[in-house]
Order: C-alpha cells, then structure tokens, then sequence
C-alpha cells in the first residue's frame, strides 16, 4: 500500500527482457533503502514492484508481461527518470490518498498551461478508467497523488504545484505523453457492492433510502 507522496526520483540503470519477463534495474537518487530488504514493494510511476536485488545505490524489480500491457513501462529506457515510493508504515503520516501500486491503465496528456506558479494539466483516460474519476476527488498520476478539478467527458483537470513539479517528473512532461492512472480504490469496491457478486448493474433502480436500508445501510 502507498500514499502517492513521491520520495525520489530515480532513473532507469537498465531494463532487460529475460525469456518473457524483464528486469528492471532502477538508481534509486535520494532515495533511503536503510529500512528496505528483499522482497519489499517499491513503487515505481505508481507501479508496485518487489525488490528482488539491492545495492547502495540501486535495487532490481522483475517486470510481467501484464504489467508491460497494463502501464507505460514499455517506453522506459536507460536514463529515464521515474518516480519512486517505498510501501508505507502502519505508523507513519497518511499524506495523499489510498494508493495500491496496481495501474488500472494508461492515459495521455492533452494539454498542459501555466495557472499562476502551478501547471494545470487535462489528460484523457480509458472510459473505462474516466467512469470512478470525479471532481475534487483523488487520482493517482504515475503514483503522485493528485486532487481532480474538473471532469468534462473522459478529461480531466488536474493542478501541479512547484513544490510537486520538483520533487516528481512533472516536469520533465509535454503534451501527447502517455502516463499510468490508478483511479480511487473506493470507487472501485463502491462499484463492486452496488452491482453484486454477478456483475450486474441497478439499472432503473433508485438508490434512496428504503434501497440503502434493505442492503444493510442505516439512514
């Protein structure tokens, strides 16, 4: 589990297909991997990987193939800068939202403006994506936890504030690139227990309160 606050940005050492799979090395830059052992999770563009090497300076992840159809991995190369996040502590400060490191799909960038000292940014999502993003909620850009401004369709508005333009790869960011989107976890359990263990929709049914009663809500 993570919490979209960047710690680090590192960089690609090298990223190698091994039979179906790939290894990806990564330098970890300020990075602190004093409290990191085999076999942890480190978020990398909000992906969650296992650390399955460590040096001083670096740590190496395995990479499926599900996870190269599922995120942008597949554009990394030797140099590319990454965001990076070790797993959270039960006792440690809740600083973004709920963040699982697993990519619900890929989105693209689709314009990018100055808003004072911030850059405000529209990118388009999957619609299968676009249906758990909503205004002022939370999504998750290439694990940066993000507050929404606006939605319009399957575009969404989000804000990027100097201090997050530094200490993440926004801004290294242009127009037309593809990033990783991790929408809401509780929008997507929300969607699983209103449309049931069979997957199917309430179609014309209300949600009101004798609705939320007999499913076990006290109104």
């Amino acid at each position: 589990m993570f919490t979209g606050i960047i710690e680090a940005i590192g960089k690609v050492e090298s990223f190698q297909q091994s039979k179906n799979d790939w290894k990806l090395a990564v330098d970890i830059g300020k990075l602190d991997l004093s409290d990191v052992v085999i076999g942890d999770s480190i978020a990398v563009n909000g992906c969650c990987l296992t650390v399955i090497e460590l040096s001083q300076r670096s740590f190496v992840a395995d990479v499926s193939q599900e996870t190269m159809q599922c995120t942008t991995f597949g554009k990394l190369c030797v140099g590319s800068k990454v965001n990076l996040e070790k797993a959270m502590r039960a006792d440690s400060r809740f600083g973004g939202h709920i963040v699982s490191g697993h990519v619900d799909g890929v989105g693209k960038i689709v314009n990018m403006a100055s808003d004072g000292n911030s850059i405000k940014i529209t990118l388009s999502a999957p619609e299968e994506i676009a249906k758990y993003i909503a205004g002022k909620g939370s999504i998750c850009v290439d694990g940066t936890s993000l507050t929404v401004n606006e939605v319009i369709s399957n575009q969404f508005m989000i804000n990027i504030i100097p201090h997050t333009q530094v200490e993440t790869i926004f801004c290294d960011y242009t127009s037309g690139r593809s990033v990783n989107l991790e929408a809401d976890l509780i929008a997507r359990h929300l969607e699983r227990l209103m449309t049931g263990r069979a997957g199917k929709g309430l179609g014309d049914q209300n949600i009101d309160a004798e609705f939320l009663s007999l499913h076990g809500f006290n109104t």
